[in-house]
């Protein structure tokens, strides 16, 4: 059967930068073991499958997998996928608002031209233990701050979220991969993001992300991964009024993204960046093809 088929950038104007995103846009009679074997043929960080909604409130359903599991909700699928939807016509927003349908509930996603923004679940947190802290800087090679201590947060995806001395340490790098997948499996994390301060210029912030465990050496760019570093910002430091600043994350892995982040003086977390189709054609798959 042929179904469209999408790859979108997310968190960058320009082809072949940020996060790549594989998108089913006719999921319609596709097994859950089917998208499974579909995502990790893709061999992206993530792939969605774009379904009819069961919900009335909702566009459409989307179901998120990576190579090796499905996730309640992601950020930069959730993005990419609206981006594919509309550009495809397979859905109006109302008011330039989607209302996506996922494992963790549903999820706001405005549609502004080539810029996506969605709102992120509520943050869930859970402070890591300090000999977890300690192999945590151990397996990271770098100083991690101690405060605020680094935590679990949970937004459908459950990061461990650590904050580290400066950009320039972020960007010096090299996790202990092996070390840290046996880290996510103690704590229950989906994967780790670290982020340090610049000292000055348009970006606020430099963030990586690992997900060993979900067969994710190094996300690009993560879209739940900087929503959870946006609320363990926000919760060790409160700012009245609100809060708002431009994080950088992919150089690392020749990905360069950008994602804007919007907290309000209530906490809510918003967050997203520009989108582009890089690949827009068909996926043949008959589906329940087995070895």
């Amino acid at each position: 059967m042929r179904r469209s088929y999408k790859v979108v950038d997310v968190f960058s104007d320009k082809p072949m930068r940020g996060n790549p995103l594989a998108v089913v846009l006719d999921a319609a009679g596709l097994s859950t073991d089917d998208m499974q074997r579909i995502a990790g043929w893709t061999n992206l960080s993530e792939t969605t499958f774009v379904l009819p909604p069961t919900n009335l409130s909702a566009s459409y359903t989307l179901r998120i997998f990576t190579t090796r599991n499905e996730l309640p909700f992601a950020g930069h699928p959730t993005l990419g996928s609206a981006h594919a939807i509309a550009e495809a016509g397979r859905a109006a927003p109302k008011n330039g608002v989607f209302v996506q349908e996922c494992k963790i509930g549903l999820v706001n996603v405005r549609v502004d031209g080539p810029k996506i923004t969605l709102e992120l679940p509520t943050a869930k947190f859970t402070r890591l233990e300090p000999a977890d802290v300690d192999e945590l800087e151990s397996l990271l090679g770098r100083k991690i701050l101690r405060t605020p201590v680094p935590a679990v947060v949970d937004v459908g995806p459950k990061w461990i979220i650590a904050e580290l001395k400066g950009a320039d340490d972020v960007i010096a790098v090299k996790a202990d991969l092996a070390r840290l997948e046996k880290l996510e499996r103690k704590v229950g994390a989906t994967g780790l993001t670290i982020f340090g301060r610049y000292a000055s210029g348009d970006i606020a912030i430099e963030v990586r992300t690992f997900a060993p465990s979900d067969g994710i050496a190094e996300d690009p760019v993560c879209g739940s991964g900087n929503g959870s570093v946006a609320a363990f910002i926000w919760a060790a430091n409160p700012v009245a009024g609100g809060l708002s600043y431009t994080a950088a994350q992919g150089r690392c892995v020749g990905r360069e993204g950008r994602i804007d982040v919007v907290i309000d003086a209530a906490g809510k977390i918003t967050l997203g960046g520009a989108c582009i189709t890089s690949v827009d054609g068909t996926l043949i798959y008959e589906g329940s093809v087995r070895n």
